[in-house]
C-alpha cells in the first residue's frame, strides 16, 4: 500500500482518501501489534505526510479519534510510542486544527459516555421489571 501511495498522484488521492483513512484507522486501533506499527510506519514516509497535510482538513477528524484511543488502550510499548509521534506531526502540522478536532474527539467520547449510561440505566429497570414481575408470579 506505502509503495502504491507513494506512486499516487495527489488528484487521485483525493478521490479515494476518506475510505483509505477509514481503514487505516481500524489498523491503527487494530490489537494486533503489527498491524498497527505498519500502519502507524505510514508517516515516515515524506510523501504520504505531505498528501496527508495537503488534506488535512479531511483527514485529521478522521484518524485522531484512533490514535487517541490507542494512546489510551493498545497494549505494546512500541506502538505507543509511533502513536505519541504521529500525533506530535498532526500538531506540528497544524495546531489549531489539531486542538479543534481534540475538542471535537472529546465532545464525541462525552456524548458517547452518556448514550452508555443511558443503555445501562435502561437494562437495569427492564431487569428489575423482570424480577418484579417473576416474583408476582411466584
Amino acid at each position: 500500500l506505502e509503495e502504491m501511495l507513494e506512486l499516487t498522484q495527489p488528484s487521485e488521492f483525493h478521490r479515494m482518501q476518506v475510505v483509505l483513512f477509514r481503514r487505516l484507522a481500524l489498523c491503527i486501533r487494530f490489537p494486533h501489534f503489527q498491524v498497527a506499527e505498519r500502519t502507524l510506519f505510514f508517516w515516515n514516509n515524506d510523501y504520504i505526510v505531505k498528501l496527508i497535510n495537503q488534506n488535512r482538513r479531511e483527514l485529521f477528524p478522521i484518524i485522531l479519534g484512533a490514535l487517541y484511543k490507542n494512546s489510551k488502550e493498545h497494549w505494546n510499548s512500541a506502538v505507543h510510542g509511533l502513536t505519541f509521534n504521529v500525533l506530535k506531526l498532526l500538531m506540528e502540522a497544524d495546531p489549531q486544527l489539531f486542538d479543534e478536532c481534540s475538542a471535537k474527539h472529546r465532545q464525541d467520547e462525552e456524548g458517547e459516555e452518556l448514550e452508555e449510561q443511558g443503555r445501562q440505566q435502561k437494562w437495569e429497570m427492564l431487569q428489575k421489571m423482570h424480577k418484579e414481575k417473576m416474583e408476582k408470579k411466584g
